[in-house]
């Protein structure tokens, strides 16, 4: 038997009327008369040597021979698909897609997004924010900003932002809560969005690192980190949550971090777009912009004690 393939037109119709299960549905998805799509499959039929599709009264079905063909003639037009996309994309020097977590979004890239856009009218950018982990070439995602551990393997990696989580308030209730004991007794907000680091670093793990056993119970939980913040900024409580998202309230002085000791993990800020590709003109730009962005903030890590949770007992 010869494994030469049939004509590409023929595996198409093939592919549309096993989708649609209909010969007049598929020929009207690929505008083209139902004589012709039915002289397509009648010729993949010849090249195969036996039917992909029982011709019923008003309906067909596939045969066992088109139960096999379907799935791998569908993965591969909708390879062809994403490659295409892909290499179409190489051409554009206008597009920017890039995709970002939702409160990252909130809290930082989208205040900010005004200033690259007036600097880079050139550039058409289009966001997405979602935690979702979407594909670069089928999703036509240009650059990632991720946090967390990856693997981020095929990918061009750069790290941004330094990252810790710390107990943060409104400065009138740090001169409230001046001591981590006194916390205690206050009201936690617990960020839920942090739930997935390993090993954890919650409420009970930030007590234990300041050597106070404690299993404090939560004012208010928070699936959400901006939300979190958005009751922590109204002067609701105090929360346990990343200082990245927070820098701007730190900075500004509208939040206060008080408290010497502030956890890390092995998850990281990221810069993802696929190798090769953080050359383009338009990644290129971005990639400056937002690590003369993120460079533009104090450092509220200094003078903190940084302990690791992976070395707490």
């Amino acid at each position: 038997m010869s494994d030469r393939l049939p004509p590409l037109t023929a595996l198409r119709a093939f592919d549309a009327a096993a989708r649609k299960m209909s010969f007049a549905k598929a020929a009207e998805e690929l505008n083209v008369t139902p004589a012709a799509l039915s002289f397509q499959i009648k010729s993949l039929e010849e090249h195969l040597g036996q039917p992909v599709f029982r011709r019923l009264n008003r309906a067909v079905e596939l045969t066992e021979a088109g139960r096999v063909l379907a799935p791998g003639c569908a993965e591969g037009f909708e390879a062809l698909a994403r490659v295409w996309r892909a290499a179409r994309r190489l051409q554009d020097t206008r597009g920017l897609t890039v995709t970002a977590g939702p409160a990252f979004t909130a809290k930082w890239l989208a205040p900010r997004l005004y200033h690259f856009a007036q600097s880079h009218p050139e550039i058409e950018l289009r966001f997405a924010a979602t935690l979702r982990r979407l594909d670069f070439a089928r999703d036509g995602i240009d650059v990632a900003i991720r946090y967390g551990y990856g693997p981020d393997d095929g990918l061009h990696v750069e790290y941004i932002l330094p990252e810790a989580i710390m107990p943060m308030m409104r400065p009138d209730l740090a001169t409230r809560y001046r001591d981590p004991r006194e916390l205690a007794d206050a009201p936690l907000f617990f960020d839920d969005s942090i739930e997935f680091l390993d090993p954890p670093a919650t409420w009970p793990v930030w007590f234990r690192a300041n050597g106070i056993d404690c299993d404090p119970h939560p004012a208010a939980r928070f699936s959400q980190a901006d939300h979190a913040l958005d009751a922590t900024m109204a002067g609701g409580g105090v929360v346990l949550t990343r200082s990245s998202l927070a820098l701007p309230y730190l900075a500004s002085g509208q939040l206060a971090a008080p408290f010497d000791i502030a956890l890390t993990t092995a998850a990281r800020f990221r810069f993802l777009c696929p190798k090769g590709h953080e050359t383009r003109p338009q990644i290129a730009t971005f990639r400056d912009w937002l690590m003369q962005e993120t460079g533009a903030y104090p450092d509220v890590l200094s003078g903190k004690t940084l302990i690791n949770v992976a070395d707490l007992p």
